[in-house]
């Protein structure tokens, strides 16, 4: 059974900095393309950040320059580094696999930044 588990979410104040982790259980993330996506209040959940299998990391515009995605085969986690954060970067941020025309969602984490 696929599982994801997000951590690392909290508060901080603009220009403040988080890493979240995506730990997978029952999938090998090396082998697949996985994806940060977040959902501010009222609003459809957007993809941030994806990583490939093999090739070049992409980002949605709104955070390009401030987030990077990485994965540690080892542990079997995603994570996404989240700099120079900003208020609206407020969202729940989710990870994200499809397997089998089916999308996988973990839990998400709850991302404030505020002063």
């Amino acid at each position: 059974q696929v599982r994801f588990v997000e951590s690392g979410g909290g508060s901080v104040q603009p220009g403040g900095s988080l890493r979240l982790s995506c730990a997978a259980s029952g999938i090998i993330l090396s082998a697949r393309s996985m994806g940060w996506y977040r959902q501010a209040p009222g609003n459809q959940r957007k993809l941030v950040a994806s990583i490939p299998i093999i090739g070049l990391e992409n980002y949605d515009d709104s955070v390009k320059g401030r987030f990077s995605i990485s994965r540690d085969n080892a542990k079997n986690t995603v994570y996404l580094q989240m700099n120079s954060l900003k208020p609206e970067d407020t969202a729940v941020y989710y990870c994200n696999t499809i397997l089998g025309k089916i999308d996988y969602w973990g839990q998400g984490t709850q991302v404030t930044v505020s002063s």
